[in-house]
């Protein structure tokens, strides 16, 4: 028996999973250890890395659909065949981070919605769970399947650029979410928004600037500005297709995901 700490993760991965071993399969350091997620219609294979002698740690790939999945601990050693040396359940569910998200892509054009979320920037979060809020969404906006036809400036593209409006920029801005602001900067209509005065006349970019967050504003208005730092504690696509693999900089692990 392993143990899966924790035992669950959202649908959009990327959560840190540390896998007790058993006193039996602490083994030599030429065994190479692999998780096997098998859902109902995807299957996913992770790397892991050693902790110490009795743990690995693994980052949980993102799923297709809430369900209970098998887990299966593999062991793998050159000239050998590999084995299963251990079974678990483990379970994929949709967070607050996951909803949030969901809200924010159908409200992209919707002026109250948005107005709402200014009514939660009164609140101004502690910068800790400024961070995690950031990660969070950020990782599942990119986890959801949004229409090809989604626009960060809302389904409505015959406004012009003068009507002063909220956008879903200026919330990633206002809040300070740089992840998030990154991720819309490439999506349709992402560049389109940073232009787009409110109703008190400020832009994304104006917004950065009033809040002094420096590393936004470099991020909105330089040429060829690279990716925040914060972006590389997600993990990158490296490979898509009939299959897909995913790297995660941070553990180095790396995420594999086939049709079962």
């Amino acid at each position: 028996v392993m143990k899966l700490n924790p035992q669950q993760a959202p649908l959009y991965g990327d959560s840190v999973i540390t896998v007790q071993l058993t006193e039996e399969d602490k083994v030599e350091d030429d065994v190479v250890f692999y998780l096997v997620f098998t859902g109902s219609t995807v299957q996913h294979c992770t790397s892991t890395r050693k902790i110490n002698p009795g743990s690995l740690e693994t980052i949980s790939p993102g799923h297709d659909c809430c369900e209970t999945v098998k887990v299966a601990l593999c062991a793998s050693r050159e000239g050998h065949p590999v084995l299963v040396v251990a079974e678990e359940s483990f379970q994929f569910v949709q967070d607050e981070a996951y909803d949030a998200a969901q809200f924010l892509a159908t409200c992209a054009g919707n002026q109250q919605a948005l107005n709402f979320t200014r009514f939660l920037d009164r609140s101004r979060p502690p910068a800790a769970d400024v961070d995690f809020l950031d990660e969070k969404v950020a990782l599942a906006f990119r986890h959801l399947k949004l229409p090809a036809e989604w626009n960060v400036l809302g389904a409505d593209q015959s406004l012009s650029e003068n009507i002063p409006r909220e956008t879903l920029m200026h919330f990633a801005v206002r809040l300070g979410l740089l992840r998030l602001t990154w991720f819309l900067l490439q999506q349709p209509g992402g560049r389109g928004a940073l232009s787009i005065h409110n109703n008190e006349g400020a832009t994304p970019v104006s917004l950065a600037l009033e809040r002094g967050y420096q590393k936004l504003h470099q991020l909105l208005t330089e040429e060829g500005a690279r990716e925040p730092d914060s972006w590389s504690t997600l993990s990158h696509t490296v490979h898509s297709g009939d299959y897909s693999v995913k790297h995660h900089r941070g553990l180095d692990v790396y995420l594999l995901t086939a049709e079962a």
